[in-house]
């Protein structure tokens, strides 16, 4: 990212964007409500439309045609607050669908990469049941399953647990911290401090829509430079 602005019309939620992400890199976003975590992913994947600067996502460039936003959404998974899981469709189905729809892959390859992930997020027995037959927390890892059985090269997640009620939140940023330990490249918009610690290679902290602070987690939460991350760690880490 080099020098994205983002407009909600009058209010400005990205400002000065510069972000180089490396192959493999685990990063942690955090911040105040409404300081452009959440945007800024989604900016990613052309979720959201920036108005200034460029995007590249490896080597294709976000700004081009059609085709390119294509392109990248699918290397890039997304996992998001809710899960949007399809009701009507089992887990396995749901899994299914988009290397399918996608990937023009077959049936049963799609059903193989399927139980694959399932297995990999620890809920291959759920894969005949329906989302309203799950936990939050299985539900979650689900919706992690799917974004996998794309193969994505990068993932994506915007507040994976804020949903989720606290005993199921370990489970979730279990099965993320094993991503993790495989080498995917990774972005997370999170307050889970302690994730943040034990996976991250690098801790950004925005505010009013730009990034105030990185610096690795023993730096970040160690040393903190700015004021406002200080007061920000003061409030997160003393609830």
């Amino acid at each position: 990212m080099r020098g994205v602005q983002k407009w909600y019309g009058e209010f400005q939620v990205l400002r000065d964007i510069d972000l180089e992400v490396a192959k493999g890199e685990r990063i942690v976003i955090c911040g105040p409500s409404g300081s452009g975590k959440s945007t800024l992913i989604r900016c990613l994947n052309s979720l959201e439309q920036y108005q200034q600067g460029s995007i590249m996502v490896d080597g294709i460039d976000l700004g081009g045609h059609a085709g390119n936003i294509q392109a990248v959404r699918a290397e890039v998974g997304m996992v998001f607050q809710q899960f949007n899981l399809f009701p009507h469709m089992t887990v396995l189905e749901n899994c299914m669908l988009a290397p399918m729809k996608v990937r023009k892959v077959t049936r049963d390859r799609a059903r193989e990469l399927a139980l694959k992930y399932l297995e990999r997020v620890r809920i291959p027995d759920q894969a005949d049941k329906y989302p309203a037959q799950l936990s939050g927390g299985q539900q979650q890892r689900v919706a992690i399953a799917r974004a996998l059985c794309m193969t994505p090269r990068i993932m994506l997640f915007d507040e994976p647990t804020s949903a989720l009620d606290p005993e199921m939140v370990k489970e979730v940023l279990d099965t993320m911290i094993g991503l993790a330990q495989d080498g995917m490249t990774m972005l997370c918009v999170t307050h889970e401090m302690g994730f943040a610690r034990s996976v991250a290679d690098r801790v950004i902290f925005m505010d009013g829509g730009r990034i105030v602070e990185q610096a690795p987690p023993d730096t970040f939460f160690s040393n903190p430079r700015h004021e406002r991350l200080r007061e920000f760690l003061g409030q997160i880490l003393h609830k």
